[in-house]
C-alpha cells in the first residue's frame, strides 16, 4: 500500500480512475471511503469529489442519494462536531460557528445546533482550560497571568466578559500562587 508523506493528505487524483471506469462507481467509492473514516459535511464531500474530477451531475445525484438514506446529514455532523470540539479543544460558540462555516454547514443549521450549547457548560469548559494552563504559570505576576489567560480564552472564542470572570474566579482560588499574592 502506498504511503503518503502526510497521513491526512489526499491520495493522488489518478487512484481509482481507469479508461473504462464508470464515474458513478468511482464517485460512490470515494464517498464511501471518506465516510468510513469519519463523518463529513455535504460541502466537504462535494469538494473532495470535485478535486477527483467527478462530473458535477454525478456528484450531485450521488450526494442527494446519500442524504436520502442518511449517510450524509449536516445537522448530525454539526452536532457531533460541536460536541467533539467543545470537549477536546474547549472551544466557545463563536469559534465553533466559524469552524462550522468553514465546513460548509448552513448558517441556520449552525444556529440551531449552537443554540443547544449550554452557557453553563461553556463556562465550565473555560474554567477547565484556565486551570490546566495555570499549572504552567506558577510564579507569574497575577497581571501577566490574567493577560495570558484572557488571551488564550479569546483565541478559543470566549467573550471578553466571560473570559475575565472565569480568570478572576480561578486566580482567586486557593491553589493559585502568583508572585504578588
Amino acid at each position: 500500500m502506498a504511503q503518503w508523506p502526510n497521513r491526512r493528505a489526499e491520495p493522488p487524483d489518478d487512484l481509482g480512475w481507469t479508461e473504462d471506469a464508470d464515474p458513478e462507481s468511482v464517485a460512490r467509492k470515494i464517498l464511501l471511503d471518506q465516510l468510513s473514516i469519519t463523518a463529513r459535511s455535504r460541502h466537504e464531500l462535494e469538494e473532495r469529489l470535485a478535486r477527483r474530477n467527478v462530473p458535477e451531475d454525478v456528484a450531485g445525484r450521488l450526494l442527494d442519494r446519500f442524504e436520502e438514506v442518511g449517510l450524509i446529514n449536516d445537522e448530525a455532523f454539526a452536532r457531533a462536531w460541536v460536541d467533539s470540539r467543545q470537549r477536546t479543544r474547549g472551544l466557545a460558540r463563536t469559534a465553533l460557528a466559524a469552524e462550522l462555516r468553514r465546513k460548509g454547514i448552513a448558517d441556520e443549521t449552525a444556529r440551531t445546533v449552537l443554540a443547544e450549547v449550554d452557557p453553563g457548560d461553556e463556562e465550565d469548559a473555560a474554567g477547565v482550560l484556565v486551570r490546566k494552563k495555570l499549572r504552567s504559570m506558577r510564579g507569574l505576576d497575577t497581571q501577566v497571568a490574567t493577560r495570558r489567560l484572557v488571551g488564550m480564552l479569546a483565541r478559543k472564542g470566549y467573550s471578553p466578559g466571560l473570559a475575565y470572570a472565569v480568570v478572576k474566579r480561578e486566580l482567586g482560588a486557593p491553589e493559585w500562587s502568583g508572585d504578588d499574592e
